[in-house]
């Protein structure tokens, strides 16, 4: 008996479902520190380039392969890969890093996404107002991080989140992440917004420092520095973002692309989601921290703040700045509650492809399924919160959050162009498409995608890679959290391609 596979209920579903999965705490919090520290205005020129070249692309390249193979009963990579080149057997497996990597990635994520329900709640609460008041809002959030049993609060919240996340997921696609998603990301952009307008009406908070101000501020992340376009390292760094604004890359879009129907369009489809994030990213995120830190903290003490990190910026930086303002609880509140749900809508998109890994490739029913992937990632989701302090969690982002992510949008690229064949792509994009793609993309998505990519995995190997495969920088007491943690995603993907070898040998038994 074969399950019947599920499908979207609107087309507003699918795109805002895949908004929610690419809009997350990178639209508020890593784009605009990537542009006040990589010139400024001057990033835009080389971001913008590599959103035309490379992620725009590869976004009409993984919708178009999702629903291609979701024709074939597969929403996974394994399948999709399969179902593009039949006559090669192995191809298949390099799709297994289109599983590996949303696993991993939601092991470590769904953490992170609960402080931010943790503090969604702790912000309107005395304690969080007398951190702040005092000055130690860094030590309450430090304090709040040590886990040192099931009953912390951080543990607590975690819980609640994981819960929340599997309810969702439960449900299926339409009656669960779609329902989610109409309902999250009108919310989210709206609570954007009103932070936005907050920041913009600011001023000059101090009129004592009239070079402090909003317009100042928005100027010190918008000026360009044409100087820093000579350095490479500013344009990997925007192609680095537009590859992981997307969500491209991670497997995600090919699985709730799978849930399309043949003549569902992608080309529109595709673009008003990227549009979707976009506008998240540089309209939004773009005017909420620095201009603000600016504002409030001057010239010389904004870099310091550029460079504090995504969490500092996140949980310490945003707080002690909106504690300056009228209604600061309710700003607060409303500031992490944006978060949280930019996080649950990113964090069932990951959930999402292990569980339609299982249901496609071994005809198991949701509720099992849901079930399995529910014990292995709780399970896996234990070091990240135990061992943090010892640098687990960053591990798993370079691995699951960056280098798989890098590799795989690299190989969906060249498989798409080269091996599926560009002439067979361009119709199958264009079907029951309502525009037609301008003719000199199918050149960019042939030789111009596929070389940018194999540049970005080469310079960011060599940049960032490296240093972190030789534990350059790791201390030596978390050397062993580190080489366990790299024993464990071994394990992980070695049994992932197991599976994707056993679910194929199901398939012969029963043709």
């Amino acid at each position: 008996m074969t399950t019947r596979r599920q499908s979207w209920g609107s087309k507003i579903g699918i795109i805002l479902a895949v908004a929610g999965s690419a809009v997350g705490l990178g639209n508020f919090l890593r784009f605009p520190v990537q542009a006040a520290q990589n010139g400024g205005g001057a990033f835009m020129i080389p971001y913008f380039i590599a959103l035309m070249i490379v992620g725009i692309p590869l976004m009409w390249i993984e919708w178009t392969a999702g629903r291609y193979g979701g024709g074939f009963g597969h929403g996974t990579a394994p399948g999709i890969f399969h179902t593009m080149t039949q006559k090669n057997r192995f191809i298949k497996y390099f799709g297994v890093i289109g599983i590996f990597g949303p696993l991993v990635i939601f092991i470590y994520y769904t953490y992170i996404e609960s402080w931010l329900l943790g503090f969604t709640i702790l912000s309107l609460t005395s304690k969080y107002s007398q951190a702040i008041a005092a000055g130690e809002i860094g030590k309450f959030f430090s304090d709040y991080l040590s886990v040192n049993s099931v009953l912390s609060p951080a543990y607590i919240f975690f819980i609640i989140t994981f819960i929340i996340n599997f309810i969702i997921i439960y449900l299926g696609v339409k009656s669960g992440i779609e329902k989610v998603a109409k309902f999250a990301m009108p919310l989210l952009l709206i609570l954007g917004i009103i932070l936005v307008i907050r920041v913009l009406t600011l001023g000059t908070p101090d009129p004592a420092k009239p070079a402090w101000s909003i317009t100042n501020g928005l100027g010190f992340l918008w000026n360009p520095d044409f100087a820093a376009l000579k350095n490479p390292r500013v344009w990997l760094a925007a192609a680095g973002q537009v590859f992981f604004t997307l969500s491209v890359g991670i497997g995600v879009i090919l699985t709730y692309a799978s849930y399309l129907k043949e003549e569902d369009d992608v080309v529109l489809s595709g673009l008003t989601a990227s549009a979707t994030n976009e506008f998240a990213e540089i309209i939004l995120g773009g005017s909420l921290i620095i201009p603000a830190a600016f504002a409030f903290f001057g010239p010389d003490e904004i870099v310091k703040i550029a460079t504090s990190g995504t969490f500092s910026l996140g949980f310490i930086t945003m707080p002690v700045i909106l504690s300056k303002v009228p209604m600061a609880t309710i700003f607060a509140f409303v500031w992490f509650l944006l978060l949280f749900l930019a996080g649950v809508t990113s964090s069932i998109s990951l959930l999402q492809t292990p569980i339609a890994f299982l249901e496609d490739e071994f005809n198991m029913p949701r509720k099992k399924s849901v079930t399995i992937t529910g014990i292995v990632s709780f399970v896996l989701t234990q070091p990240a919160i135990f061992f943090l302090a010892n640098g687990v969690v960053d591990e798993l982002d370079f691995w699951g959050g960056t280098f798989a992510l890098v590799l795989f949008g690299t190989i969906e690229a060249v498989l798409f162009s080269w091996v599926f064949g560009i002439d067979k792509a361009w119709d199958e994009v264009h079907k029951g498409a309502q525009m037609e793609i301008p003719g000199f993309y199918k050149f960019i998505i042939k030789y111009i995608t596929p070389t940018f990519l194999i540049a970005i995995l080469i310079g960011w190997f060599i940049k960032d890679g490296w240093p972190v495969i030789i534990m350059q920088n790791v201390p030596e007491a978390n050397k062993t959290y580190i080489l366990a943690t790299r024993l464990g995603l071994l394990a992980l993907f070695f049994i992932l391609a197991v599976l994707v070898k056993i679910a194929w040998r199901k398939r012969k038994s029963r043709t």
